[in-house]
């Protein structure tokens, strides 16, 4: 059961998200900002973005079989460069470590992504990943009927 409506408890908080959420869907790749979503949702453990994001790829086109291998993204061929290095970023992100995210990974992203756009990138997963946990802590209800 859903703990609390942020939108309706904290509205200007909730709006200041979305407005992040707005800026780095109109500045982000479609298809990779859909990616990072999916792949920092899994990592995070949140159901309600795994769901949401999943059904919003496919229903612009993307295929199940590269929503699938998101999860293990290292292995599959799916992949271009700029996507696996999207990819990789929001691993790093998503998990930051003691020392943050590694140089090879910043270096990696950093070569095949111009500065405003990686800038964009780091944006859209840390705005994935505060939706996640804003889910996640709230206890979020997937939808039943999609």
């Amino acid at each position: 059961m859903q703990r609390i409506n942020v939108a309706e408890v904290a509205p200007e908080a909730f709006g200041a998200v979305l407005g992040l959420e707005k800026y780095v869907r109109v500045n982000v790749d479609h298809t990779v900002l859909e990616l990072v979503k999916l792949r920092a949702s899994m990592l995070n453990g949140c159901a309600y973005c795994v769901d949401m994001h999943s059904r919003e790829a496919l229903g612009a086109g993307e295929s199940s079989r590269r929503l699938f291998a998101v999860a293990a993204w290292r292995e599959a061929p799916f992949f271009d460069e700029r996507e696996r290095t999207a990819l990789a970023l929001t691993d790093a992100v998503t998990q930051l470590g003691e020392h943050g995210v590694p140089d090879d990974v910043w270096d990696a992203a950093a070569k095949v992504w111009p500065e405003k756009a990686l800038a964009d990138l780091v944006l859209a997963i840390a705005t994935i990943n505060v939706w996640n946990r804003i889910a996640v802590t709230f206890r979020n209800e997937l939808p039943t009927d999609v």
